[in-house]
């Protein structure tokens, strides 16, 4: 009877646990790149007290930036399905690139922005990629684990 009762208890545990990882595998609906866009500059204009003028100047340059992030995003798709890796000389030009942009983009916001708000910027987005660095080390973790079960 003990033995009934442990069993049922695992399979109830583990029916549970497959149930929550298939809910964290539904994937949210895909927003459009001027969805997106708007979005992004609703959250600046909350952090940064915007203007209208500079939330007007902000949107071309947001959807840009989003519209060059889907479109390598799908590139490292299809290379993904097709098992290709990139060479050292590709991975070179694609950090340089984002490099460049990143350049870009900063004397674009500091044209932008006034001090004060380009300060707090820099602050969220020293933010952004320490959180960034804190979920690839995680999900290297997790990757490591997994291939030790393996």
């Amino acid at each position: 009877m003990k033995n009934l009762a442990t069993i049922l208890a695992f399979v109830f545990a583990f029916t549970f646990t497959t149930q929550a990882q298939k809910k964290r595998t539904k994937k949210m609906p895909k927003l459009t790149v001027e969805q997106h866009a708007n979005l992004a500059i609703k959250k600046m204009t909350l952090a940064l007290d915007l203007s209208e003028k500079q939330q007007k100047q902000l949107k071309p340059i947001l959807m840009a930036q989003i519209t060059a992030k889907k479109a390598a995003m799908e590139k490292r798709k299809e290379a993904r399905k097709n098992k290709q890796k990139p060479t050292a000389d590709e991975i070179y030009a694609m950090k340089s690139k984002q490099l460049d942009h990143q350049i870009m983009m900063k004397n674009k916001m500091k044209n932008i922005l006034n001090k004060e708000q380009f300060e707090k910027f820099e602050k969220m987005q020293e933010r952004r990629k320490m959180k960034g660095m804190k979920m690839m080390k995680k999900k290297k973790r997790n990757r490591k684990n997994s291939d030790n079960r393996k």
